[in-house]
């Protein structure tokens, strides 16, 4: 089949090592080893290694939904402009939500032989956030008409979706270059304490701070006599506490903290590792770390018992633990420090389990996507993006504007919304 022209557009830095990132990177790294003709369009991205981006328009910080990132200011028409003058582009496609400011003005001014795909990446952390995340979906209704096709991460994030801005989408999930995580376990030595890592960034949502209440609870309370150290690799506002917290209980022989880990180098941590502990309490849409440390270690995952992590864990559910339930969950962390250590048959679940996820599965799933979108778009008979009806329309209010659920729409019906 012909190669497609296919811009990846993220509202936020490309600089980050986050999961919508990684989440476009992958793709777009498989989509170019596949002959497709890739571009990259964010704001305020400095890194040079990427082909084809183009950088358009000026973010700020902001912290939502319980992360760092930064969102575009308003961005001029001209730089709009020059991205879709200069490119004869298939397939749009943008992670979401998007922002008004960028994206959401980037697609009503694509072509009309164009075809837009989004793809939910997140779940609300809070009332709050899911309220913001309504309004807005209700200020980018003529935004959201150009949308032909919707894919969401999970099934928590096909719901949000549907349940802020109105959209049937199909679950497709995060790509994850597996067998880029893969090791030789000879390769990985058993030697020395039970090794325990946690990787990820030092706030409060990723539950480093729960896993060193459960690792003091284990020492005070000799739950095991098995020699272990703990190893908290990353990042973030809470490291300074985390350090404290260790030399008041007294745990600087057993915790370590290296720091930021490139990736490169997270590949031969987790494979080092005997057990993994991600004890996220919540707001995870998906768990690209989870699928990466299933891949990658040769000893156990331990994942915080969330909707996101589920998702990815799926019939692995002996491997989540209650967080917030220290007393709980340091007894369920001793339990794997003091049992067999690099067990094989747990080894083979949960490669197999991350399989499932791997960009070579994950990706033509998204290919088909762009080519339905695209056939629709350019005068197939089949429909575009279902979009749920909201619960003003089920109870005789105004109905969201754009397409329902169920109702199929041409090209022509949403012709309307194309002009800038």
């Amino acid at each position: 089949m012909e190669p497609l022209s296919v811009a990846l557009v993220l509202d936020d830095s490309l600089d980050r090592p986050d999961g919508v990132q990684q989440h476009v990177l992958t793709l777009g790294r498989w989509l170019t080893s596949q002959g497709h003709d890739v571009h990259y369009v964010a704001p305020s991205t400095t890194r040079t290694d990427l082909p084809q981006l183009h950088r358009i328009g000026r973010s700020v910080a902001v912290r939502a939904n319980g992360n760092a990132l930064s969102t575009p200011t308003f961005t001029r028409d001209r730089e709009l402009r020059s991205v879709l003058d200069d490119l004869a582009l298939d397939v749009v496609h943008v992670a979401m939500p998007c922002s008004p400011l960028m994206a959401g003005r980037l697609v009503t001014r694509v072509p009309a032989t164009t075809a837009v795909v989004g793809t939910f990446h997140i779940v609300p952390a809070g009332p709050a956030i899911a309220l913001g995340a309504r309004l807005m979906g209700l200020a980018q209704r003529r935004q959201l008409r150009r949308f032909d096709r919707m894919l969401a991460v999970s099934e928590p994030a096909r719901e949000f979706g549907r349940d802020a801005f109105g959209f049937d989408a199909h679950v497709v999930p995060n790509p994850v270059a597996v067998d880029a995580f893969v090791t030789d376990a000879a390769a990985h030595p058993q030697d020395g304490p039970v090794h325990v890592l946690f990787l990820g960034r030092l706030v409060e949502r990723k539950g480093a701070p729960h896993l060193l209440r459960a690792v003091a609870t284990i020492r005070r309370e000799h739950l095991t006599d098995v020699p272990f150290r703990v190893t908290i690799a990353g990042r973030g506002p809470l490291l300074d506490d985390l350090r404290d917290f260790v030399r008041d209980e007294g745990l600087e022989g057993v915790v370590d903290f290296p720091g930021f880990v490139a990736e490169d180098d997270k590949a031969r941590m987790l494979a080092d590792a005997d057990v993994v502990a991600l004890p996220s309490l919540g707001g995870e849409s998906f768990g690209i770390s989870v699928v990466e440390a299933l891949a990658a270690t040769h000893g156990v995952v331990l994942a915080g018992d969330n909707a996101g992590y589920r998702a990815v864990l799926g019939p692995l559910t002996d491997h989540l633990v209650p967080t917030q339930d220290v007393p709980a969950f340091a007894r369920l962390l001793a339990e794997r420090i003091a049992g067999p250590r690099r067990p094989e048959a747990v080894r083979r679940r949960q490669l197999a389990q991350a399989r499932q996820f791997d960009v070579e599965s994950v990706g033509p799933q998204v290919v088909d996507t762009y080519r339905d979108a695209l056939a629709t778009r350019r005068g197939a008979p089949q429909p575009v993006a279902r979009v749920a009806a909201s619960a003003e329309a089920a109870e005789g209010g105004e109905a969201a504007q754009g397409p329902h659920l169920d109702q199929d729409v041409t090209p022509g019906a949403t012709a309307g919304a194309h002009a800038g």
